[in-house]
């Protein structure tokens, strides 16, 4: 398409601020390319698309305009906020030079020029091509990220850990993050794919998914080996996808606990926060002694003579047993869930737990596992 040489637009100030905000999570404050520093904005009559790149992750958003004419150009993301930050919500006008990259930025408060970058420049979005689609509801894919997305890894020499794995069923849905030291998975059987396929998808652009989703609308969810695409109102985001092969979860979820612990959330939740306090700082770890109805959390640091004790009313059935945990994990997987009771269920002190909640009725074809490894206890 060619672009004439001058092109006006004219935009609300909150409007445009807002719709930046939404996709400015993908910048990074350092980029090997000068271009990413940059929004790129695609003008059409009535309408502005506009990105923001990191080469992995390409966020693209629209908002209304006023203009007559076609045009693209790359303006300094940094700057521009910066800027919009200041106003109260009113009309600005663009106008730019698409020869010599220069944008006058009117409002009525003055003037302020800034030099953009030919829209050349900018990387193209991947298109994708042989894809699968699948359609979600935009509250299913957001729970599922909030639910798992803690528990993906961040170790470099295992990346496939370091995302979520999408494993798409004709009969549920199921969503999985792991690093080695815990596990998350969370299925919906009130949810299926047209036909069964997985893919890895990093942590950035699910943070950004997790921030931006509506919690009305559906989201179109596309992927291909290499790239997904999810489509939401006016959000599109294109993500390269993480390459591996999963690490086959269910091996590490134990079939037989015999041992099961019911517990309010909030009162363990409190109990191991507490405790944790007087934990050795290095390993972090809280001993749980179950024998009959209660439970005694304690933890110590005998380097510095530190060590706290507390009991717990629960319903337990099974054996006497002691295991140790890492209260940080323990932690962030009550942090996670929000029913009122949960259960811990165990096999043996060298055997991960598992938790999960306890619904009472109706629980929205929600099926929650989170897995811990134990740590191994002083004597």
């Amino acid at each position: 398409m060619s672009y004439i040489k001058r092109m006006q637009f004219i935009v609300s100030s909150t409007a445009l601020l807002r719709q930046l905000q939404a996709i400015s999570g993908v910048l990074n404050s350092s980029n090997t390319l000068p271009i990413l520093d940059n929004f790129l904005f695609d003008i059409k009559p009535g309408k502005a698309s506009i990105s923001a790149s990191d080469l992995e992750t390409t966020m693209t958003t629209a908002v209304e305009v006023t203009s007559e004419e076609e045009g693209a150009i790359a303006i300094p993301a940094k700057m521009l906020l910066d800027i919009l930050k200041t106003f109260e919500d009113l009309p600005l006008t663009f106008k730019v030079d698409t020869k010599t990259c220069g944008v006058e930025l009117t409002s009525e408060a003055g003037k302020y020029k800034l030099a953009g970058a030919h829209a050349d420049e900018f990387p193209r979005t991947p298109e994708l091509e042989d894809a699968t689609s699948v359609t979600l509801n935009s509250d299913t894919l957001a729970e599922a990220v909030s639910r798992t997305l803690f528990a993906a890894g961040s170790d470099d020499l295992r990346p496939v850990m370091s995302g979520i794995f999408f494993e798409l069923r004709n009969d549920h849905l199921s969503f999985v993050a792991t690093d080695a030291h815990r596990l998350v998975r969370y299925a919906r059987n009130d949810a299926s794919a047209p036909e069964n396929a997985e893919m890895i998808v990093p942590k950035k652009p699910l943070n950004l998914l997790k921030g931006t989703l509506p919690m009305t609308d559906e989201v179109v969810v596309s992927f291909n080996e290499a790239n997904a695409h999810f489509k939401y109102g006016e959000m599109d985001l294109v993500c390269r996808l993480i390459e591996g092969k999963y690490p086959n979860y269910e091996a590490v979820i134990p079939k037989e606990n015999p041992n099961c612990m019911t517990i309010d959330r909030k009162d363990f939740q409190r109990s191991i926060r507490r405790v944790s306090i007087f934990a050795n700082k290095t390993t972090h770890q809280v001993r749980l002694s179950l024998a009959g109805s209660s439970l005694k959390i304690s933890a110590e640091d005998v380097d510095f003579a530190n060590e706290a004790h507390e009991t717990l009313a629960c319903s337990y059935a099974g054996d006497d047993m002691e295991i140790g945990f890492n209260s940080r994990f323990l932690l962030d997987m009550l942090n996670n869930l929000d029913a009122q009771q949960i259960t811990l269920e165990l096999s043996a002190p060298n055997r991960a737990g598992i938790i999960r909640p306890q619904h009472d009725g109706e629980n929205n074809g929600e099926d929650i596992l989170m897995l811990v490894m134990p740590v191994m206890l002083n004597a």
